[in-house]
C-alpha cells in the first residue's frame, strides 16, 4: 500500500469520455494489432518488437498524434513507441501512421507510469519526448501532474548513458517547475543554461503557433542522463 496515497497512487491522467469519431474507432479497432504493443506486467524485447537495433525514443501523451508522426517520418533511422491513454488520440494516431506507412512507430494505450515500470527495460531508451503534458493549473490539482520527482527518477533509469529527457510545456508555472525537478535528479545534466532552444526536430503544432501568435510563451527543457 503507497503509505502517501492510501488508495494507491495518484493518477496524471483522467480518461474523459471525449467522442470517438468513425475513423478513429476503425482505426483503432482494425489498426491497433498491427501498430500497437499489448499492456504486459513484463519488458519487452524491442528489438525483437521493431526487428532491428536502431535507436529508440519514447513519446508520453501523444494526444493526436501529429507530432509523433512527423517525428517518425523524418527520421526513419530511429524507432518511436508512443505512449497515449484517450482512445480518440489512439485511433488518430495510428490512422496516421498507416496513411504514411511508417515502420518505426509502435503504440502502446495504457499508464505511461505502469509501461515504464513494467514494460521498457532499464537502460534501453536514447530519447523520451513529453510534449505539453496536462498542466493541472489549479493548486489542489498539481499534485497530479506527471512531472515529479519519483516519475523522473523512474524516467531516467530506462534511458541510456547520455540519451535525453526533453518535456515542453506552455504553462510557465509548470516549466518552472519541471527545471527545478530535473535539475534535483543527479542523474541528470542540463543542455543549457536554463531553458533550451526548440529542436529542430520537434515540430510546431498548429496549437503552439496560434498561442504565440496570442503572445503566449513555450518552454522546453532538454536533459541528458550523465554518463
Amino acid at each position: 500500500m503507497n503509505s502517501e496515497h492510501p488508495h494507491g497512487p495518484i493518477r496524471s491522467f483522467v480518461l474523459r469520455q471525449g467522442r470517438v469519431s468513425n475513423a478513429q474507432r476503425r482505426a483503432h479497432d482494425t489498426l491497433l494489432p498491427r501498430y500497437g504493443i499489448p499492456y504486459a506486467d513484463a519488458p519487452i524485447d524491442l528489438d525483437a518488437v521493431f526487428g532491428r537495433k536502431v535507436p529508440r525514443i519514447l513519446e508520453i501523451g501523444c494526444g493526436m498524434g501529429e507530432t509523433t508522426v512527423a517525428i517518425a517520418a523524418a527520421h526513419p533511422q530511429q524507432d518511436y513507441i508512443g505512449i497515449e491513454v484517450h482512445t480518440p488520440g489512439v485511433g488518430s494516431l495510428l490512422k496516421q501512421i498507416d496513411e504514411q506507412k511508417l515502420a518505426n512507430v509502435r503504440v502502446i494505450q495504457h499508464d505511461a507510469v505502469a509501461v515504464l515500470e513494467m514494460m521498457i527495460p532499464p537502460a534501453s531508451l536514447d530519447g523520451m519526448h513529453i510534449f505539453f503534458p496536462d498542466p493541472w493549473p489549479k493548486k489542489r490539482q498539481q499534485k497530479r501532474r506527471l512531472i515529479q520527482p519519483a516519475f523522473v527518477a523512474l524516467a531516467v533509469s530506462r534511458l541510456k548513458p547520455g540519451a535525453y529527457l526533453h518535456a515542453a510545456t506552455d504553462w510557465q508555472e509548470y516549466a518552472e517547475q519541471i527545471l527545478a525537478v530535473f535539475s534535483a535528479e543527479p542523474a541528470l545534466a542540463n543542455t543549457a543554461a536554463a531553458y533550451a532552444e526548440k529542436p529542430g526536430y520537434r515540430p510546431q503544432t498548429k496549437f503552439e503557433t496560434r498561442g504565440l501568435k496570442l503572445g503566449h510563451g513555450v518552454w522546453d527543457i532538454v536533459f541528458r542522463k550523465r554518463p
